[in-house]
């Protein structure tokens, strides 16, 4: 049997972020991205430092259990990336949190959250902890754009 699974793409800009939220349902398993679009600017930083990291968590995962153990797993397409992305999930309320994920460029998919228990299709969330910094090395947005990434989630059969 071919396992089901539903996705989540989320559109991001760094040194400028912007997210476009969409979700998809398939085979009665649901993923959504809850909290509107969401933009990050690095405009900050000391005297003498590199600018500051900005990092927002405004956006939620929703994501419907089922009757096997579940992943989430995460990936990230921004053709010209220039700056750096990272997310994390917090406050998970089914299933274990990965460490903090860098967002590259046609990375592969990379475990999210694991260990998702079977619940008869009741609901969990997470918080979507998105950072983004840029380094003086690295220019700005500028002279070289945004960063638009197309960040995926994706929940499957363990």
């Amino acid at each position: 049997m071919k396992p089901s699974f539903s996705s989540c793409t989320v559109i991001l800009a760094s040194g400028f972020l912007m997210l476009a939220l969409a979700g998809e349902r398939v085979q009665g398993q649901t993923l959504r991205i809850l909290g509107g679009n969401v933009t990050l600017s690095i405009t900050t930083g000391l005297a003498g430092a590199e600018p500051l990291p900005v990092q927002n968590t405004a956006s939620r995962l929703r994501y419907r259990r089922s009757f096997t153990v579940q992943k989430i797993t995460v990936t990230s397409n921004c053709p010209g990336q220039n700056f750096s992305l990272t997310v994390v999930a917090t406050n998970v309320t089914a299933g274990t949190a990965s460490p903090q994920v860098t967002l590259s460029d046609g990375m592969p998919p990379i475990d999210f959250i694991t260990n998702i228990p079977s619940g008869f299709f009741t609901n969990a969330t997470a918080t979507l902890n998105y950072t983004a910094w840029a380094t003086f090395a690295q220019g700005n947005s500028t002279e070289l754009g945004d960063d638009v990434h197309t960040v995926t989630y994706t929940i499957s059969a363990q």
